[in-house]
């Protein structure tokens, strides 16, 4: 059989932590393989023949879920691996007891949290998690509590902890402000926080309080109403409009075109709670005509089904969807 190569970029992982001292977690697999294991700083090179680097892959990314899990990597963490690829389904069972998860379901986890992880949760929510993967502007659109925005900001972490992006930028229009924006206490900060303020919930259920602060602070995440977009030009960045059903044609416009190299950017809403005055058209309507044909641009729909917050959120979708019905009639 012909030799193959394959390259594990290791970015975002403490390498003495995963590798042991002097590489004894990376030597353990080494003695039970005849392909060529090198580590180059952040970097893993495998050379050898398809089936053991297929097995070599498979190995690496699951004692990367460990260590992302629990903040290192052990001697027996290696070999419960080690016998969960090349052993018995008993070690499969106990890999799963003692973590909580199979080993299948690890490729289709987003971000990992102190302690826990986030993955999709639908059909819907996984497909989305691919468009996003494979696309740079992706659209979401669907009803709340579908996680389109909760699994965006969970995306957007994930490509900052692993390098992947400088920044983050979360927006919204703060329509509900409206004209009346000047009559609210405090500053325009003041002002502008409680439509802000379910930005910020996601990310705190995903970056420790402290290390969140600092983001903040040194502008490495920013949330900002979607007027504060205008004149920028976003490089390396990964960037959400949320609420975008409340955005005007123009406000889609400006935030589309904001993005710059090496950017990506998710833009989330649901078209059937609009809260723009009567004259103005909704961009996220429009925009679904005037990007349909645009490759590398990616519209994911939800429904109902896809509700992943209090089992009763389906049942009041349900009960306003018959109550319109009824009322139209």
């Amino acid at each position: 059989m012909g030799k193959t190569e394959k390259i594990i970029n290791l970015t975002g992982i403490n390498i003495p932590e995963f590798t042991g001292l002097r590489e004894e977690n990376i030597e353990m697999i080494r003695e039970n393989f005849d392909a060529a294991i090198v580590l180059r700083g952040e970097t893993l090179f495998l050379k050898g023949n398809k089936e053991e680097i297929l097995l070599l892959e498979k190995i690496f990314n699951e004692l990367s879920f460990l260590y992302k899990r629990q903040g290192k990597i052990t001697a027996n963490d290696v070999k419960l691996v080690l016998d969960l690829v090349l052993g018995t389904e008993d070690s499969g069972t106990a890999f799963e007891k003692k973590f909580g998860i199979s080993n299948g379901e690890i490729e289709n986890i987003i971000l990992y949290t102190k302690s826990s992880y986030i993955k999709p949760k639908s059909k819907n929510q996984s497909e989305y998690y691919k468009a996003v993967k494979e696309n740079d502007i992706v659209f979401a659109i669907g009803p709340a509590g579908t996680g389109k925005t909760y699994l965006a900001v969970a995306f957007a972490v994930a490509a900052l902890k692993n390098k992947l992006v400088n920044k983050i930028i979360l927006t919204r229009p703060a329509v509900e402000a409206g004209e009346s924006l000047g009559f609210l206490p405090g500053d325009l900060s003041e002002k502008v926080d409680p439509y802000l303020r379910p930005l910020y919930d996601a990310l705190e259920d995903m970056i420790p309080l402290e290390k969140l602060q600092s983001h903040i602070e040194k502008k490495v995440i920013e949330v900002i109403p979607l007027a504060y977009m205008r004149g920028r030009t976003l490089n390396n960045a990964y960037v959400i409009l949320d609420e975008a059903q409340n955005s005007t044609s123009m406000q889609m416009k400006m935030f589309l075109t904001r993005l710059g190299a090496n950017a990506k950017a998710i833009i989330t809403g649901d078209i059937t709670q609009i809260d723009l005055p009567k004259r103005e058209y909704s961009g996220l309507v429009e925009i679904q005509h005037i990007l349909k044909n645009i490759r590398d641009i990616v519209f994911v729909y939800f429904d109902k089904s896809d509700v992943v917050r209090h089992r009763l959120v389906k049942d009041i979708i349900d009960a306003y969807e018959k109550y319109i019905k009824n009322n139209d009639k």
